[in-house]
């Protein structure tokens, strides 16, 4: 994730807030270049210099224009997708193919490291976390991949993907300090050997590798840029047999480690565009001065001899947030129409979207400045369903670039074009086809501008309309119009409308063109074959025999321009949207129109298979059969279909809704467990850790101030809850506690002494360190041994986005405490615990069990905290409700006073989920037959194991918890678990919890998801 300068960068840091050319018509973007005996392999060692050392391998090339696979220019249209926030790796293709169907050809994606070594040398990769897996999905969906393993992401994630571990390393992260790179060797050796097996080399998917993320900003006393660093990454890549080409992602355009600049460098140079920022908070508010107008410019000042490339460039929503409906307002459709336009009137040829779906924070992985749900208000939504406008207005974009191969090849330049001022238009000048940009000079407006234009034409500069009348450009709009654009035989001499996409068939050729709501917009053809349309209200004119051109105003009736064999569709865009092309293979596509979905087409023994999802009944029209075909399959299932007049094939597709019957949560047998005993009498911690690390690594980020250590990572727990015992023996005079903590932004902690509760910091939004002083009970018996029960929220570790500045070693914990007396100073910034006076506390703390060794190795290192119910596996199904209350309770019944309970309750689910995809969500809402101001509360929801939900009542902003398929059982038993904290006097209850479901899709994926792998409860053999 990223940032929008280097200032920019340093403040959010500190402050922690959260196609191809194919045989000269279009992208294929399929997977080619199988295994090649010829490979052009050598040695690792030499400093990667593209100039320098030549390619490792000759399947990946690129020049100043675009990449080229296997010598095909190639657009790379990505989008971000991180497998491990959708742990059910048989829903992976699924996204895949959502994202195959826009158009784009490649996936980018993030490894968290924390992960996948959560113990020090104790790498694993399996069940959930099998990148194998990934790859397979991403090979049949025929998209491409590009590796960014790390070791550090950002990805608002925990410590920006760092296992917690790397806190007790004491070099600076980020930098050559020998024990932190040698921390990194395990983890880039095997995760780099499963990437490279799966390069486009060795016939995979993935095609470049990503050696740093945002290696932009460095922390004062440090060497930064380091190239000595970044060559060592980069070497440790070799080494693993990575040989496709590096790319990085500048987080500004600063040219760090641009070709040219010496050891480290890399092979293809990007930055990061994110020019809107992250203020959901003021969603129809567009920053003045953010559209970039300066990117060719930059570009060709820092890296002239790569293509232009944007690896990322999205809105994450913090806690306190408004939530991701306001960011998705804020980067809707309108911000893809004219920031993305921007970049192609640039030049860009790798641009990857972050996100393209964002999915969920589950089990701890996030870090502080972001809660649970991470859709960011992607084109694909956290549920994955693609009903958002900008999924379809992505959708017309990336398939006219995969159908524009000029493109690439073509130049940005500069000029007047336009009649008004209020209009900018920005040429990008080629050979086969040029591609002007139009916008509002005054991006932010939202008024329309009527402009004409001035273009340069094979026919002489042309003043367009031709035919009268002017051009809009409506609010928050931009426009592409072409000149001389080549489709099939014929050329397009001009059309303000934009296109979709164009194909060539056997017997015609056909574009399909639209415009926005009733605008005004030409087309001319070259040549003079007498045009036939199909539709009123195109006005014909040829006034020279060379050239034809039509005039219309956009509505929802089609038109169908017939010129010869050329056929140009004529629509609007919201018609538009119901377009597709999905490949049939490399060499062809269809064109579709209709359908919630087109997931993919082919050909076989004569039938036509069409997988596709639908949420309605619909007739779907077909464009484009191959002669071949004879017969329809929908979804495997026969399709009747007839022909149309215009030799399409059209056919109806049936939608029923099934009968989904969920049950009311609040009428299930509940069963409640305390799960604080820790402050109950008698309660017995000698199995718990003792803290007693008198050093810390940690003292290079702030101040030492205890006699022990009572940082979480200093014990080996980096994640969720943590847990502290103070024991001491009173003299009497105690009268205060004073207590400083740190869990991260919108964290809590609680005290008690005994059974006592002395107070809260129940957190805030932003807050992630609290000092507080706490009275004590009084007269406590002097002689007698009292304790002192402390519970901090760990929200996730702090990212490391400036370099060296070890933010992620922040620790989760008790930075400093002290026992008041009356003749201790009431001022804490004098107190002290260096000096062993007495009370002496000594102290115990837990967090997950196991720590590094954690118990739950399906559902990995961080899923757990040290809740008690954590550490005993109660949230995992099936658990032994013989050791829970008798007594009739549940989460909707009040929690008396201050205190951790659990509650847990099996359902059973009978979904129709072979035919049907079907997105569940758990929703906290208030009960409006009852008090809805219910003291504040946390709460953890756990879904068979895994914890998919943290809720924070009086902080928010998110309230409902999609939870996919495959963590559900669809058909089965389910334990649903609730882990309820209340930090007040009073206590508190859940007003209503329910289990909600979105519209049924009719879906054409392969299968119902997997159920994935995970235990049932079973004795923890020392669980305390």
């Amino acid at each position: 994730m990223r940032l929008l300068s280097a200032l920019s960068v340093i403040s959010l840091a500190l402050s922690q807030g959260c196609g191809a050319a194919l045989r000269g018509r279009r992208a294929g973007g399929g997977i080619r270049g199988a295994g090649r005996p010829d490979l052009l392999l050598r040695d690792s060692s030499v400093h990667n210099s593209h100039d320098a050392r030549g390619l490792l391998q000759d399947i990946v090339t690129w020049d100043n224009h675009s990449l080229m696979i296997n010598g095909e220019r190639l657009m790379i249209f990505s989008g971000e997708f991180h497998p491990f926030r959708l742990p059910v790796p048989s829903l992976w293709l699924d996204v895949f193919q959502k994202i195959k169907a826009l158009g784009l050809n490649t996936v980018s994606f993030y490894v968290d490291w924390a992960l996948l070594e959560g113990k020090p040398g104790e790498f694993t990769a399996e069940g959930v976390f099998n990148y194998e897996t990934f790859f397979d999905a991403a090979k049949e969906a025929g998209i491409y991949l590009i590796a960014r393993p790390g070791p550090y992401i950002n990805a608002e994630a925990s410590a920006g993907g760092y296992p917690g571990w790397l806190q007790r390393v004491k070099g600076r992260l980020r930098t050559s300090d020998a024990d932190y790179l040698a921390a990194t060797d395990n983890y880039v050796a095997n995760i780099g050997a499963i990437i490279a097996k799966a390069q486009i080399t060795n016939g995979g998917p993935v095609i470049l590798w990503q050696p740093e993320n945002e290696y932009s900003v460095g922390a004062d006393g440090i060497e930064f840029p380091n190239p000595e660093y970044m060559q060592y990454a980069e070497d440790q890549a070799r080494k693993a047999g990575i040989v496709v080409p590096f790319i990085n992602n500048d987080v500004y355009p600063g040219g760090h480690n641009a070709p040219g600049t010496g050891e480290g460098e890399v092979d293809i140079y990007g930055h990061d565009g994110y020019p809107l920022g992250f203020d959901c908070g003021q969603p129809t508010v567009w920053p003045a001065d953010a559209l970039p107008t300066t990117y060719h410019a930059m570009h060709e000042a820092i890296s002239p001899s790569t293509p232009f490339a944007i690896p990322e460039g999205g809105s994450y929503d913090p806690w306190g947030g408004l939530g991701y409906d306001q960011c998705y307002e804020l980067l809707s459709q309108e911000q893809v129409r004219v920031f993305y336009k921007n970049n192609y009137a640039a030049g860009i040829a790798i641009m990857s979207i972050y996100m393209i779906f964002g999915g969920t924070n589950w089990g701890n992985l996030g870090h502080p400045g972001c809660y649970t749900s991470y859709d960011y208000a992607a084109v694909i939504a956290e549920d994955r369903t693609v009903a958002r406008e900008k999924y379809s207005e992505l959708k017309l974009e990336a398939n006219f670039l995969k159908a524009s191969p000029g493109y690439l090849t073509a130049t940005p330049s500069t000029g007047v074009y336009s009649s008004t001022e209020a209009i900018t238009v920005t040429p990008v000048l080629g050979t086969s086809g040029s591609f002007f940009v139009v916008r509002h000079t005054d991006y932010q407006l939202t008024d329309s501008t009527p402009y004409t234009l001035t273009l340069p034409t094979s026919k002489g500069n042309l003043t367009i309309p031709q035919l009268g009348g002017s051009l809009t450009l409506t609010r928050r709009d931009s426009k592409i119009h072409v000149t001389d654009y080549p489709v099939g035989d014929k050329t397009i001499i001009y059309s303000t409308a934009e296109i979709f996409t164009w194909q060539k068939f056997g017997d015609r050729t056909v574009v399909v063109v639209y415009g926005g709501p009733g605008e005004l917009h030409e087309i001319a053809i070259d040549g003079n074959t007498p045009w036939k349309v199909t539709g009123a209200g195109v006005n014909v004119k040829n006034d020279n025999n060379t050239f034809t051109v039509g005039q219309w105003k956009s509505s929802t009736q089609r038109r169908i321009i017939k010129v010869g064999e050329l056929h140009v569709y004529v629509v609007d865009r919201n018609s538009a949207y119901n377009y597709w092309a999905p490949e049939i293979d490399s060499q062809s596509s269809l064109i579709v129109n209709g359908g919630y979905l087109i997931r993919s087409a082919s050909v076989n023994n004569n039938a036509l298979f069409i997988r596709a999802d639908f949420n309605t009944t619909t007739t779907i029209e077909l464009i484009g059969v191959p002669s071949s075909a004879t017969s329809l399959y929908i979804n495997d299932s026969p399709a009747q279909h007839t022909i149309s007049a215009d030799g399409n094939w059209v056919a109806d597709a049936g939608y029923s809704s099934p009968q989904v019957s969920l049950p009311d949560l609040s009428a299930l047998q509940w069963h409640q467990i305390d799960s604080l005993p820790e402050i109950q009498p008698g309660y017995d911690d000698s199995a718990w850790p003792n803290a007693d690390h008198t050093t810390t690594n940690n003292t290079n980020v702030q101040p030492f101030l205890t006699p022990v250590s009572l940082y979480g990572s200093d014990y080996g727990f980096h994640t969720g809850v943590l847990l502290f015992r103070g024991h001491f023996v009173a003299t009497g005079s105690e009268s205060q506690l004073y207590l400083l903590t740190q869990g991260g932004s919108a964290y809590a902690s609680s005290v008690w002494l005994n059974s006592t509760f002395l107070g809260s910091w129940s957190g805030n939004d932003a807050t992630s360190v609290h000092g507080d002083t706490y009275t004590l009970p009084p007269s406590l018996t002097p002689g007698a041994a009292y304790v002192l029960t402390i519970l901090v929220d760990n929200m996730g570790l702090n990212e490391n986005g400036v370099v060296g500045s070890d933010e992620s070693k922040l620790p989760r914990g008790i930075l400093d405490y002290a026992l008041i007396t009356a003749s201790t100073s009431t001022n804490p910034s004098t107190y002290s615990n260096t000096a062993t006076t007495p009370p002496l506390i000594t102290w115990k703390i837990t967090g997950n069990f196991g720590g590094e060794s954690y118990a739950d190795h399906a559902r990995g290192p961080l899923n757990e905290g040290g809740l008690y119910i954590e550490r005993q596996g109660f949230h995992q199904p099936n658990p032994p409700l013989a050791r829970f209350s008798q007594n009739s309770s549940s989460p909707f019944a009040d929690i008396p006073a201050p205190g951790a309970a659990f509650y847990t309750a099996k359902l059973t689910l009978s979904i129709p989920a072979d035919e049907y995809d079907i997105p569940l969500s758990v929703v906290f809402s208030n009960d409006t037959t009852a008090a809805a101001t219910t003291s504040p509360y946390r709460a953890w929801l756990y879904v068979n194991g895994f914890q998919f939900g943290r809720y924070i009542s009086d902080v928010g902003p998110q309230r409902e918890f999609p939870v996919p398929e495959g963590v559900w059982n669809y058909d089965g038993e389910n334990w649903v678990g609730l882990a309820v904290w209340a930090t007040r006097e009073g206590g508190a209850r859940v007003p209503r919890l329910e289990l909600r479901a979105k519209t049924a899709v009719m879906t054409g994926r392969a299968g119902r998801a997997t159920l994935v792998g995970g235990t049932g409860w079973t004795v923890r053999e020392g669980a305390y």
